[in-house]
């Protein structure tokens, strides 16, 4: 029997791959719509949608996201446009009866200062990181928002809370990306200038955890897959979100000489210990997830040669 599954933020880089991955089901007829056809912060376009679309599942992959500049800029728009988003979808979807959806959050739901690796149990636990409080109250807002309707209302809303993430559709702007697709695009333009070295902010020591984008598509999917009574009983006495990472972590310095070979830039490579390291380490604890039959399939090496083709292929390449 076909399901018709709603993905909203489906041209977004996770919404873009959980869509790919679901589009190879053909018990599953996918449901879409762009920002310039449907305005998900807005409430009454968003129940007219679910109203004239007979919806089974959700996945909600949409929200505004952006980097420690862009938060701490427009900390209004973060919160406000993140709670309209989540607030409206996941109110539609109970309106016109829509049994399960999965929300997607973010590792800064976890305290600033919390033991590593975190674990779903340290939520609301301490003190949010300030740079981007905002979207992280959100965030746990959409959390608790999936909790509510499935303790009032019976509902099957379930969470998950991604590591870093990277991969096909990763922003590549020279200003607002992440650590990964910001060093692609520096070692690569040193690379074509023939620098004699690249510049790392930083001692190089603080240790990330990265997730390739296709391996958190294969994880909401399994996730929403899985039967109630699994998926409740693992998150029972706990928070009802589950954490999604790689499992381990590497150093910035380690990353940054992985990128480089990714590259083919023989160039130095020169830590500024003079820039701030920030958190010197964030791992997930994905054990529960682990335990629940699903474990990522791309190591950092093949996600990295990916990554470096999509931004081959991007148009922010440019910019």
């Amino acid at each position: 029997m076909t399901r018709k599954v709603f993905v909203a933020g489906h041209r977004g880089m996770v919404g873009s791959a959980i869509s790919r991955l679901l589009a190879k089901d053909k018990n599953i007829e996918l449901i879409t719509a762009a920002h310039s056809e449907l305005d998900l912060t807005s409430q009454k376009d968003v129940h007219e949608f679910f109203a004239e679309h007979t919806i089974d599942d959700v996945y909600l992959a949409a929200a505004k996201v952006g980097g420690i500049h862009a938060n701490n800029t427009y900390p209004a728009d973060f919160i406000y446009q993140n709670l309209l988003i989540e607030t409206n979808v996941i109110g539609a979807a109970h309106a016109v009866g829509v049994q399960k959806l999965l929300f997607l959050g973010s590792s800064c739901i976890y305290p600033r200062s919390v033991e590593q690796p975190m674990r779903e149990s340290a939520l609301l636990t301490g003190v949010l990181e300030a740079t981007n409080e905002p979207y992280a109250i959100a965030k746990i807002a959409g959390i608790k928002l999936c909790e509510s309707f499935n303790r009032q209302f019976e509902r099957d809303y379930r969470s998950v809370m991604p590591t870093n993430l990277y991969g096909p559709g990763d922003n590549y702007h020279p200003e607002n990306s992440h650590v990964i697709p910001a060093l692609l695009r520096r070692f690569h333009e040193a690379k074509n200038l023939e620098a004699p070295e690249v510049v790392v902010w930083g001692s190089g020591k603080p240790r990330r955890e990265f997730l390739f984008v296709e391996d958190m598509a294969s994880a909401c999917i399994h996730v929403m897959s899985l039967e109630r009574n699994v998926y409740e009983a693992n998150t029972q006495g706990m928070c009802s979100h589950i954490n999604v990472g790689y499992g381990s972590d590497v150093t910035i310095g380690e990353l940054a000489f992985a990128i480089a070979k990714t590259v083919k830039y023989s160039g130095s490579i020169i830590f500024d210990s003079s820039r701030p390291d920030g958190t010197m380490r964030k791992l997930m604890s994905s054990e529960r997830l682990f335990s629940m039959g699903w474990s990522p399939s791309t190591d950092l090496e093949e996600g990295l040669v990916i990554a470096y083709e999509d931004f081959l292929n991007s148009p922010l390449r440019e910019v």
